[in-house]
């Protein structure tokens, strides 16, 4: 069975997002990780080379497939900031209804910035995310 590529590490977060060039995607991002250890009580650490995420869990699927991923996270991307989530969460349609301007994948909400989105709802969804994945994997 093939390795996680995304693994804990440690490598510098505030390294990672002084390497944005977009001063304003920077900025959005040492706030994201301000607003992020605050919901969760967790320090920011690097998964892989380009996930900031926040906690951990160890997860073992129905395959037998296992490794470990942080609770919540994010990531700068070209076109968007990607923030990881669980898949299903509390109230999740309803919370994405009232976010703000985003798109969504499986289990990530794409932001192109802050001012764009509800921060007061991001934390209710980082919160609720966090909760469903610790009852999933106590």
């Amino acid at each position: 069975m093939a390795l996680n590529k995304t693994i804990e590490n440690n490598l510098s977060v505030a390294d990672f997002l002084n390497g944005i060039v977009d001063e304003n995607k920077k900025a959005d991002c040492f706030e994201l990780v301000k607003l992020m250890v605050d919901t969760t009580g967790y320090n920011a650490k690097m998964w892989g080379t380009a996930i900031i995420g926040f906690g951990s869990y160890h997860y073992k699927y129905e395959s037998g497939r296992t490794g470990d991923a942080p609770l919540v996270g994010f990531s700068p991307r070209k076109d968007a900031i990607a923030l990881y989530f669980s898949s299903q969460f509390k109230d999740r349609e309803q919370l994405l209804s009232k976010f703000g301007k985003h798109k969504t994948g499986k289990a990530c909400v794409y932001i192109k910035k802050l001012a764009d989105i509800d921060q007061q709802i991001l934390k209710e969804m980082i919160a609720n995310s966090v909760s469903r994945i610790n009852s999933l994997y106590p």
